[in-house]
């Protein structure tokens, strides 16, 4: 996966949008106004922090040492930083929709309706 296509797949989950809020470097897509993912454009390698279940956080961090590690600038019990352009394309996407689902399922009900 690249950053094309990582924005392509972001943004095209509902009640998705993408602001540049800390600098012109560093893209938040949010769901609803509340953030699920972030990356800086210009980082080597590409890297994206992703919400994530504490207790998976820790299998994956074992599982893929070196591509998965904390939140950069973030909780490290709540945020993994991926680097992404190593890892499988459905790898990926999984770990989106994870952080996505997170996100959406801490939602009050009213909120979440509006994405049915």
């Amino acid at each position: 996966m690249n950053i094309e296509e990582l924005r392509d797949y972001c943004l095209n989950k509902k009640g998705v949008t993408e602001e540049f809020p800390f600098d012109e470097t560093t893209l938040v897509f949010k769901v609803l106004g509340k953030m699920f993912a972030l990356t800086g454009l210009e980082r080597t390698p590409p890297q994206v922090n992703l919400k994530c279940d504490p207790e998976w956080s820790i299998e994956l961090r074992e599982e893929y040492d070196g591509l998965i590690y904390g939140g950069y600038h973030m909780n490290k019990k709540l945020w993994n930083t991926v680097e992404f352009s190593n890892l499988p394309v459905d790898f990926m996407k999984k770990l989106i929709d994870h952080s996505y689902d997170l996100v959406v399922a801490k939602m009050p009900k009213k909120l979440r309706a509006q994405l049915d």
